[in-house]
């Protein structure tokens, strides 16, 4: 037995968990993040100061980024590899939910340790505890049942044991992973018991390849074989169970096209002659023309989001099938499908040697369409747009002066639609979007987050100025841990995305432009609106922080901050003014927004005349 405190017990704890997966074994978290107050610095904090190479601690400067670093870690370590986040009561720990939420839609692992009030409720209420009249057990930390994979309190210090490891279960499944929330009411951490050497000792975990059922795979066979224009669509299961070289594999055997969701971007090279690139809202006119008339969709670790299948309205034809090869069940399901639950790569295996392939005509136009569309997008990254430059030709100039394990991230507004468009991916760790919550904020802290698990690949966060200007203290805690981070601040003056959205629904992109406000009219589009813009100066912003700060202008400027960039061995902040109204088209497809049924303002009525005729293709795959 072994007498420590609840928190020295957990850090313990912590410090002794592996994960082992192909033969490779390695500690399951690389540190603590924390940001420390009453509620946790004589517990978690005096744990971690007490045994500082036992669970290294990094001092992070906003909640939300720090989970947001986490994430971006455990997504680019394959989920294999993760961060602890501590926070205190009250604010600090609610500061968390967001990225609670983040990372248990995208299905990556992080474990959460908000500090909570006192298990004795002696001092209640405590500074910062929410009270609640009808129950005295609630605190805020009850906010993160609903955003967390698992939840506990430790109410004693004897809980740990049976909670530590009901978490790490979670944490470590590749199906039911996410965000796991520990609350740990702050005299609780303090206490002391006598710990069982056996729950402080190395523990290793085992990720498993869950090979599929013979039956479910003799099925996908079957409609494989039966198939006349098939189409694979590769999510984020692809790139988390290193799953690439099987997929190429596969389609090089069958000739079988590929689609990428966000997630699964990377999972084929893009210059491979199968590869259709991005599919749905934000995909590719490849991918879509063959999406329309696909008689057999297998979709491989992917969760079908609105925007992979368009709202319902991308695969048209009325005998369209589904299989699907994911290890959750809360997705192979979807759309009726014939259900394959397996590892993506041991299922691509098991699939190969099927004795199928394609139609020459049928590949023949796949691979037409493919070239079609990299010559749309060399024509986006070269518009010659004037005065201020497309976002496209951000992108492409990026793409071109990148090595192939360069990393781009991105999350939010209207870059990551066009760069799921648009990037040409030749390694399956290049590219890495946040797009399940499209959470404002992660680009920065995700991008550290990436930077940390592989010091030596070169990271480009893209972030807008509506993004940077709700989380961009990351660039301070970049310059603590000498992580160089490249950050391209793309600026077009508010929020470009939804202005854009907001013009198509006949609102004129209300509210979205960050220009000086006059009695009775905010923020309308400069249209209607030619007030001058705010005098924000982001670039010194980023000055401010400590980074190096190079002012681009124009496409040539930009060209010349990306090499100058690559000689400054701290964080570099290139910040362009580039044109919010001229955006990449989309590609046969749609997404659903509900447009006002009745409405006084001009537009309105026209923009719900078209929601209405794309409703009518809209469908149920049952």
């Amino acid at each position: 037995m072994t007498r420590r405190t609840m928190a020295q017990a957990l850090v313990r704890f912590l410090a002794s968990q592996y994960v082992e997966r192909d033969g490779v074994e390695q500690r399951f978290f690389a540190g603590c993040w924390g940001i420390f107050g009453h509620g946790n610095v004589a517990g978690i904090g005096e744990a971690l100061f007490e045994s500082p190479d036992l669970l290294p601690y990094h001092m992070a400067r906003n909640e939300q980024s720090m989970v947001h670093t986490a994430v971006g870690y455990a997504r680019h370590k394959d989920r294999l590899q993760t961060f602890a986040c501590t926070s205190s009561i009250g604010p600090g720990a609610t500061n968390m939910l967001t990225g609670a939420a983040l990372a248990t839609v995208n299905r990556l692992p992080v474990l959460l340790l908000p500090g909570d009030v006192f298990a004795s409720r002696i001092p209640d209420p405590v500074l910062q505890q929410l009270e609640v009249p009808s129950r005295g057990d609630v605190s805020v930390s009850d906010a993160f049942q609903s955003v967390s994979r698992y939840w506990d309190r430790i109410a004693r210090p004897e809980q740990l044991m049976g909670a530590a490891l009901a978490a790490m279960r979670v944490l470590t499944s590749p199906a039911d992973t996410g965000a796991v929330t520990l609350a740990l009411p702050q005299d609780v951490q303090a206490e002391e018991y006598d710990y069982p050497e056996v729950f402080l000792a190395k523990r290793v975990w085992h990720v498993e390849r869950r090979p599929a059922d013979p039956a479910a795979l003799a099925r996908a066979v079957e409609a494989i074989r039966a198939a006349k224009r098939p189409l694979i669509v590769a999510g984020g299961g692809v790139i988390y169970a290193c799953a690439s070289d099987a997929l190429r594999r596969f389609v090089d055997e069958t000739g079988i096209p590929v689609a990428e969701t966000q997630a699964g971007k990377g999972s084929m090279p893009f210059d491979h002659p199968s590869a259709l690139g991005a599919i749905g809202t934000t995909g590719t006119s490849a991918a879509n023309r063959i999406a329309k008339e696909a008689d057999l969709v297998i979709g491989i670790g992917t969760r079908w989001t609105d925007f992979t299948t368009a709202s319902k309205t991308l695969f048209e034809n009325r005998a369209v099938r589904f299989v699907n090869v994911n290890v959750a069940e809360v997705d192979v399901h979807k759309h009726a499908a014939l259900a394959v639950i397996a590892d993506a790569r041991v299922a691509l295996e098991a699939l190969s040697g099927a004795g199928y392939r394609v139609d020459s005509g049928y590949r023949a136009e796949c691979t037409r369409l493919a070239e079609e569309w990299d010559a749309e997008v060399s024509r986006l990254y070269t518009l010659g747009q004037a005065p201020l430059p497309a976002q496209s030709e951000v992108i492409g100039a990026l793409n071109e002066f990148s090595g192939a394990t360069d990393v781009v991230v991105c999350a939010a507004g209207s870059m990551p639609g066009e760069l799921h468009k648009l990037w040409r991916t030749r390694d399956r760790k290049q590219y890495h979007v946040e797009y399940g919550y499209s959470c404002m904020g992660y680009e920065i802290a995700g991008a550290l987050g990436v930077k940390l698990a592989d010091p030596a690949r070169e990271v480009y966060a893209l972030v807008g100025d509506g993004s940077y200007l709700m989380l961009s203290e990351a660039i301070v805690t970049s310059l603590q841990e000498r992580a160089k981070l490249v950050v391209v601040l793309v600026d077009n003056h508010g929020y470009a995305s939804i202005g854009g959205l907001s013009r198509s629904l006949g609102t004129d992109g209300f509210g979205t432009q960050f220009r000086e406000s006059k009695p009775g009219v905010r923020g309308l589009d400069s249209d209607r609106d030619p007030a001058p813009y705010l005098p924000v100066d982001l670039a010194a912003n980023a000055e401010s922080l400590g980074a190096h700060v190079i002012r681009a202008r124009g496409m040539s400027g930009f060209r010349d901050a990306l090499a100058a960039a690559k000689k400054v061995d701290r964080t570099v902040v290139i910040h362009l003014e580039v044109d919010r109204y001229v955006a990449v088209p989309s590609y046969e497809s749609w997404w659903e927004v509900p447009v006002a049924a009745t409405s006084d303002a001009e537009g309105v009525g026209d923009a719900r005349k078209s929601y209405d005729k794309a409703k009518q293709k809209q469908r149920r795959y049952l």
